[in-house]
């Protein structure tokens, strides 16, 4: 099969294609033939070598998401048969022709989605789904800041946030991102090179935050929250460490709370894929909710995908077509 491979720890013109052997399947997952794999912030951390694969998975291909068809099954695959097309959720080597993936970590792909549209959805409506609903239980008629809202995770949460009745908010870092935001449906665009998000929304309250920014964000987050407010970090790419007012947020009963998705184990994400299922996947299928491209390139061209990652300059998802 061919793949793309971290050839050694570097810029992203140490991704290569090469030539591989298939992965083994195993007997409850299933082979997909891979049509198209999105591209995630964590691919650029572990070309860099500061995102190591979890045991059990090639540490020399990315890729967390991927769309095909199933070409075989293990013995013990209930529910899925060759010839499906599926989009999945994968902790590595999605930038390959093929990719081995546990049964429940699949999900359908909706008759009105492209596998390029497919391919964009699995890490960023997991993420999305286990943070913003599941930890931080949002409720219809809340109000939700969604940091860096022009990206996949970040465009996601908007949208879904705003289809479950949320009242959205978003930060961003430029007058078209703040339109591309709107048009997904934050009801408020702040540009953060311009206006101090803290005080545009102090009057209107934060109920719950999602948060990939980290650093000084995180005391302006901590003042924004209204009580019984909920703070979720899923990165932290202005700096990890911070200090905290611990008076403040027991005045608050303000839940600090975070995670990362890669090294669940199959139990966790097979239940998270559930909830999906039921949940964000009709609105799928009734165009309410669609995965928003902002570029698709061959695989062969990957280094400027990941260039175009770490531009920053997204409206939506970067995806690879195999």
């Amino acid at each position: 099969m061919k793949a793309v491979v971290i050839s050694k720890p570097g810029d992203p013109e140490v991704l290569r294609v090469e030539e591989l052997e298939r992965p083994l399947v195993g007997d409850m997952e299933v082979l997909i033939e891979v049509r198209a794999a999105g591209v995630n912030r964590p691919d650029v951390f572990q070309r860099k070598g500061n995102y190591p694969a979890p045991p059990g998975v090639d540490p020399r291909i990315p890729g967390l998401e991927v769309a095909g068809i199933i070409v075989e099954k293990g013995s013990l695959v209930d529910g899925w048969n060759i010839g499906d097309s599926v989009c999945a959720l994968v902790a590595g080597g999605g930038y390959a022709s093929y990719v081995s993936v546990y049964q429940g970590h699949c999900l359908p792909i909706p008759a009105n989605l492209s596998f390029e549209e497919a391919a964009a959805l699995p890490e960023t409506v997991f993420t999305v789904w286990d943070n913003v609903f599941r930890r931080g239980k949002l409720q219809s008629g809340e109000h939700f800041l969604v940091h860096g809202g022009a990206g996949g995770i970040g465009s996601t949460a908007i949208q879904l946030g705003a289809l479950f009745g949320a009242e959205v908010y978003t930060t961003v870092s430029s007058e078209e991102k703040g339109l591309f935001c709107q048009s997904l449906g934050a009801s408020k665009v702040i540009n953060y090179k311009t206006k101090d998000f803290q005080q545009v929304l102090a009057d209107l309250g934060v109920d719950v935050i999602l948060d990939s920014i980290g650093g000084a964000y995180f005391e302006k987050n901590i003042n924004l929250l209204n009580p019984d407010g909920r703070l979720v970090y899923i990165n932290a790419m202005q700096g990890a460490k911070a200090e905290i007012n611990l008076l403040k947020l027991m005045q608050k009963r303000i839940l600090l709370t975070g995670s990362t998705l890669r090294a669940r184990d199959h139990q966790f994400k097979e239940t998270l894929r559930n909830e999906i299922w039921t949940e964000v996947w009709p609105k799928l299928i009734s165009g309410d909710f669609k995965p928003r491209l902002f570029r698709v390139l061959p695989y062969h061209e990957a280094a400027k995908a990941h260039q175009l990652m770490e531009d920053s300059n997204l409206l939506g998802k970067i995806v690879l077509r195999f």
